[in-house]
């Protein structure tokens, strides 16, 4: 990308780790991916390199059916019958970031189901 003097790199984190969430260990390490990608960007942005962040909150995925029983039931029962945000919705925000004239960065784009706290 560098001998190019363009590129893009886009990064998931999670708005879980700009809004502080219970779970310590996780929020940690989604704040540190997002503290990483703006670090990055900061760095390679004078190469014509673009660095995008995506956060997303609640999104509907199989993510819970790997975790601990009682994990499983808490996180389901904090996200109750809220409509969560589509794996599109995601895709939509990637697509709207990388679509941007050259000159302009989408730095870290936060997205959040409309119902969620």
């Amino acid at each position: 990308m560098q001998r190019q003097g363009a590129g893009y790199i886009v990064v998931v984190s999670s708005g879980t780790g700009r809004y502080i969430h219970p779970s310590v260990v996780y929020s940690g390490t989604k704040h540190a991916v997002s503290a990483m990608a703006e670090s990055l960007r900061r760095e390679i942005g004078k190469d014509g390199i673009r660095v995008t962040c995506i956060e997303p909150g609640a999104v509907k995925t199989e993510f819970t059916q790997n975790m601990r029983a009682d994990v499983r039931q808490a996180v389901e029962q904090r996200l109750g019958d809220m409509e969560q945000l589509e794996s599109e919705d995601i895709a939509a925000a990637i697509l709207y970031a990388v679509s941007q004239p050259p000159r302009v960065n989408v730095n870290i784009l936060t997205l959040y189901p409309t119902e969620q706290a």
